[in-house]
């Protein structure tokens, strides 16, 4: 009953500050214009970035930050509280996964914004940086690395969540000993994040595949099609 209430109030917690999409928030209070009309029509820090400038990217990107790490250590701290984490030692890891997949999808869905949001890469990202530290550098060394080499930030996305649960097993089986079975199941929520992510930029993939992906740009403010 105590890992079922755990459960249920990170799925709220989770969706309820996920649906709090900043790039919406903030270009519209900036500029007056809805971001998902803008650009590539994602309601991300990317597009915000090209498109509104910035001092709206920060905006967004404290913004998303802020709510993947409320959402991930609220749940994990009632949790906490309520025993209901694996024994011997209350673990309650799994909660934060748990917590990180419901925000991924409610920043995608948002409830407040009639389920259009964006594809949730920072949330993800912020929400693996408060799970385990270790996780987040060994992806965002992969994302910086492909973004560097390829100007992509679409792609970069896309590899670093693709390796995402490859990073999990790794971290959780063989770096931090956990047991093979919670590994697994880390493993496995993780690949819900990654296949999430990844299905979100379906649209990036036939863009660069045929060629005419927006390469990033530090000159905010307009689109960059260099």
């Amino acid at each position: 009953m105590k890992i079922l209430s755990a459960v249920l109030i990170a799925l709220i917690i989770g969706y309820c500050l996920g649906s709090v999409n900043f790039s919406i928030v903030v270009v519209k209070l900036m500029t007056g214009q809805d971001i998902r009309e803008m650009g590539s029509k994602n309601a991300g820090l990317t597009n915000t970035f090209r498109c509104a400038g910035k001092t709206c990217a920060l905006l967004t990107l404290a913004g998303d930050v802020l709510k993947g790490i409320l959402s991930v250590g609220v749940s994990t701290m009632i949790a906490s509280a309520l025993n209901a984490g694996f024994s011997p030692d209350n673990d309650v890891m799994y909660i934060g996964y748990i917590s990180a997949i419901s925000a991924v999808m409610g920043h995608i869905f948002p409830v407040y914004y009639n389920f259009r949001g964006g594809k949730g890469v920072l949330t993800a990202a912020t929400a693996f940086a408060m799970i385990d530290i270790k996780i987040f550098l060994a992806i965002f060394a992969v994302f910086v690395v492909i973004l560097a080499l390829s100007k992509y930030v679409s792609l970069a996305s896309i590899f670093s969540a693709s390796l995402c649960p490859i990073a999990v097993f790794m971290m959780s089986f063989i770096v931090d000993d956990v047991s093979l079975g919670k590994s697994i199941l880390y493993t496995i929520l993780s690949l819900v994040i990654a296949v999430t992510v990844v299905w979100k930029h379906k649209a990036n993939i036939e863009r660069l595949i045929a060629g005419n992906e927006n390469k990033f740009s530090f000159k905010g403010g307009k689109l960059s099609k260099k």
